[in-house]
This record gives structure tokens, C-alpha cells and sequence, in this order.
């Protein structure tokens, strides 16, 4: 069975950081391509940063270049997305996806794609 779990949010001031985990199981991250989206209340769900099967990364949400790395533990099976000098608009639950879809941001995450993990709230305060 393929499963994702996220963990890592957490409730920050205005320039703080965080790393979210995204431990898969049931497969290889590293012949994984995953994503990231995060979803806030009132906000369209956006893809944020991926990382591909070829070591690629992409951002596709401008807001967080500079700021947002992504990175893979292949020993852990794991995929992380470090966040640094964080922003209210940042807030939201972060979910990471195994074959994500890229284009199809909306208010409702495409979770007919992919295998998505259970998200891990991020609150930035200012």
C-alpha cells in the first residue's frame, strides 16, 4: 500500500522556519516524482515545489523562490520541504503528493491524482 505522512508544521512568528517531512512507504521516493501543495481557508490549493524522479526541482508558486528548498533522504524514504524566512501568507496545510498534476490549482486539491498524504498545518503569525 502506498502511503505519504507529513509532518514538520507548526505555528511560527513572520521570518521563522520550518522543515516539512514527507515520509513515504510503499514505494521509492527516489523513483518518486512528489510534490507539494498547500491549501489556506478561503485560498485555492497550489502547488508549491517538487522534486522529480531525475533529482529536477521546479517551484511553480513564485512566492516562495528563495525562501523554499526542496530536498530527498533516499535512506529514509523521505522528502523534505525547508522553509525559511516565512510569511503570513505561507499559512496553510501543506500536503505532499506522489505523481502530482501539474496546472490544476483550484480551490479544491486534485487529490484524483496521485497519492496524497494526510497534510500538516503550517501558521505563520506576523
Amino acid at each position: 500500500e502506498v502511503k505519504l505522512v507529513e509532518s514538520g508544521g507548526d505555528s511560527v512568528q513572520a521570518g521563522g522556519s520550518l522543515r516539512l517531512s514527507c515520509t513515504g512507504s510503499g514505494f521509492r521516493v527516489d523513483e518518486s516524482d512528489i510534490g507539494w501543495f498547500r491549501q489556506a481557508p478561503g485560498h485555492e490549493c497550489k502547488l508549491v515545489q517538487v522534486l522529480n524522479r531525475d533529482d529536477k526541482s521546479y517551484i511553480y508558486d513564485k512566492s516562495v523562490e528563495g525562501r523554499f528548498t526542496i530536498s530527498r533522504d533516499n535512506a529514509k524514504n523521505a522528502v523534505y520541504l525547508h522553509m525559511t524566512r516565512l510569511r503570513p501568507e505561507d499559512t496553510g496545510v501543506y500536503y505532499c503528493v506522489r505523481r502530482y498534476l501539474v496546472g490544476a490549482d483550484g480551490i479544491e486539491c486534485p487529490r484524483f491524482v496521485g497519492d496524497w498524504g494526510q497534510g500538516t498545518q503550517v501558521t505563520v503569525s506576523s
